[in-house]
């Protein structure tokens, strides 16, 4: 009988750009709906894999891309029966910005992805020469030649115009902008449902269905998705679980731990350390 490849999760990190690459092997684990403030583009070595982004469920097979604009919510799980094998790498807004700036001579505009999974060999790998520069450790040269082409590469498969967040209209697009105003400013505090729908200026449930309708996500949802991401980008400039689960907002470091590995896929600790070491989900 053949067993079960085990499950495994691992980071990598570029000091100093904020640039991510991150590679795993699952079969049952799936992640729950969750979004990055990073574009997040990715290959699909193996298997595949399914997720619902931008309200459409989308399939990636071996050799597809997959590309996901910051703030897109979207969840993950095999799509097949042997599980699938997948690298992602995250690239900060301002990386992006750059690349296009400097190829472009002139200020540029960020790019929007309208599909999440894109059938271009090339561009995969492309993709994948800019993750392994990063997991064996280039020279800073070759990241960044590898990462300008990566940019150039997606932005190819952009659709017009800017990036931008979801569409904001009427009353009850406004009262979601307000009440995600005031999630950012105040997302680790114990905010509670009646303050949140006064200040948006609506009911609790006019606001659960307008903020859902406009981000993809509840309230609560959004809230620790943006704790999550603080604890991410303290974890990653050094700071420790403990610390940085106090700082974020979560009640303590197993609070944090439960959440973080079950979104992310890999404990904080061994993110914090990000040394390419395979770790199991829970």
């Amino acid at each position: 009988m053949s067993s079960v490849p085990a499950e495994r999760a691992a980071y990598w990190r570029v000091d100093g750009l904020g640039l991510e690459a991150m590679g795993a092997r699952f079969h049952h684990f799936a992640y729950p709906t969750h979004s990055h403030d990073t574009y997040a583009f990715g290959v699909t070595d193996q298997g595949a894999q399914s997720f619902l982004c931008r309200g459409e469920r989308a399939t990636s097979a071996q050799g597809h891309v997959m590309a996901f604009n910051p703030d897109d919510p979207h969840d993950g799980y095999a799509a097949a029966d042997g599980g699938y094998r997948y690298r992602m790498l995250h690239i900060p807004e301002h990386l992006v910005r750059d690349v296009l700036a400097d190829t472009a001579g002139a200020r540029a505009g960020l790019p929007l992805f309208s599909r999440p999974v894109v059938n271009d060999p090339a561009l995969a790998r492309t993709l994948v020469r800019l993750h392994r520069a990063i997991v064996d450790r280039e020279p800073r040269l070759v990241v960044d030649e590898r990462l300008t082409a990566a940019v150039i590469g997606m932005t190819g498969h952009a659709t017009a115009g800017p990036a931008r967040r979801a569409q904001e209209h009427g009353r009850a697009g406004t009262a979601a902008t307000r009440a995600r105003a005031l999630l950012e400013e105040r997302f680790t505090e114990n905010v509670g449902a009646d303050e949140l729908a006064a200040a948006a200026g609506c009911s609790r449930y006019a606001l659960y269905r307008g903020f859902h309708a406009a981000y993809g996500l509840a309230p609560s949802d959004y809230q620790r998705d943006l704790r999550l991401r603080r604890a991410r980008s303290l974890l990653a400039a050094g700071l420790a679980p403990s610390a940085a689960a106090a700082s974020a907002g979560f009640a303590d470091q197993a609070h944090l731990s439960r959440w973080f590995t079950r979104t992310y896929g890999i404990p904080p600790g061994a993110y914090h350390r990000a040394d390419g070491t395979p770790r199991p989900p829970p």
